[in-house]
């Protein structure tokens, strides 16, 4: 089949970022002779525009970076490029945005045009913010954007969604706390910078546990590092962590909240507690009138609760209406594993769904 074709000839090829140009040239390939306008709207990106004659167009996203992960899944058709591997489907995505081409070039009429585009940079910088600047949504008149991403634990071949939230904000957040050693013998000349650390990091999770009921939100720390010897008081706590929500008032909340801690902490300590946190991706909210729109016209599994997980086509539902959908892998590795597979068939279950929202889709 021409889809696992694809998917195997972009998964021997993974690249990072927006440097894509193996990508982009095996993509250029695939739609050549294709019933539509080429072109890239940016670094790394490539759009296919099928004209209709209509007013009005969809769009179809898939995202075309891999990770600087070194390959261990034993496969013929494994990354030709050493610590770079495709271990989040993105080739898997390519594959079906390049089957949904085949099929739409073959169409005579559709209710819209169709514009597929392939974006670089959604596993670093965001690239769908930047493409979003580049003024083509506008320009093709987009009224919506679809995305799906391939779903390990999600029953092999189902489609599923569900209304607002979908997928979380997120960011990193870095504690250092600062003290001053001594010998535990004289600690009262030390400030201590394990205990001021235990400190913040209690409250923290207090304050996370003392969230409404109902909020989907988490933060939780990773790493917790402090001291040098048994002896002696630490004079620096680092810790890393993720915090992430769905609404940006309770996003930004509790990041407050996380400063406030951290001044209580210093006011009672000595300790200089630095938080830096970054702005990371807003959430993926499928929007009520547009997920009411596709119901409507197509069938697909409510999801009960949303992932807390995080995928920049938020930036998208940002500018224009857009909904996001899982395709279910089965049993298999998670996503950013080295082992990371799959069975390739699920793919058409993908194109499938895409090219009746093409058709159906009011």
């Amino acid at each position: 089949m021409k889809i696992i074709e694809d998917r195997r000839a972009l998964h021997r090829i993974p690249e990072l970022d927006r440097n894509l140009p193996e990508t982009i040239s095996y993509l250029q390939g695939a739609l050549d002779g294709l019933n539509c306008r080429v072109f890239s709207p940016m670094e790394g990106a490539l759009c296919a525009y099928f004209d209709f004659g209509r007013t009005q167009t969809l769009a179809f996203r898939a995202d075309a970076d891999a990770l600087p992960i070194q390959e261990q899944t034993g496969a013929k058709y494994a990354s030709c490029h050493p610590g770079k591997m495709h271990a989040c489907g993105h080739d898997g995505h390519m594959a079906i945005a390049l089957e949904l081409a085949r099929r739409v070039s073959r169409k005579t009429e559709l209710p819209h045009n169709i514009l597929i585009v392939f974006q670089p940079a959604e596993e670093t910088t965001g690239g769908a913010r930047e493409l979003c600047g580049t003024g083509i949504f506008e320009e093709y008149h987009v009224k919506a954007i679809f995305g799906l991403h391939l779903w390990p634990g999600l029953p092999e071949g189902v489609i599923a969604s569900r209304k607002e939230e979908l997928m979380a904000r997120s960011c990193e957040v870095k504690v250092d706390v600062l003290g001053r050693a001594a010998h535990i013998a004289r600690a009262e000349e030390g400030l201590d910078a394990l205990a001021a650390g235990v400190k913040f990091y209690s409250r923290a999770m207090e304050m996370e546990a003392n969230m409404p009921a109902g909020v989907f939100r988490l933060l939780k720390f990773g790493k917790f590092e402090s001291g040098r010897v048994c002896n002696a008081l630490s004079a620096h706590t680092h810790m890393e962590g993720s915090l992430r929500a769905f609404q940006d008032e309770i996003f930004y909340g509790m990041r407050q909240q996380l400063l406030d801690i951290a001044a209580s902490v210093e006011a009672e300590t000595g300790c200089t507690v630095q938080v830096d946190m970054n702005d990371g991706y807003p959430a993926v909210l499928n929007p009520a009138e547009l997920y009411h729109r596709v119901r409507r016209c197509t069938d697909f599994l409510e999801l009960p609760k949303p992932a807390m997980t995080t995928e920049d086509f938020s930036w998208y539902q940002r500018s224009l209406p857009g909904m996001f959908f899982f395709l279910g892998l089965g049993d298999v590795p998670a996503l950013h594993a080295d082992n990371f597979n799959f069975n390739e068939s699920i793919l058409t279950k993908g194109a499938d769904f895409f090219e009746h929202l093409a058709e159906h889709f009011q």
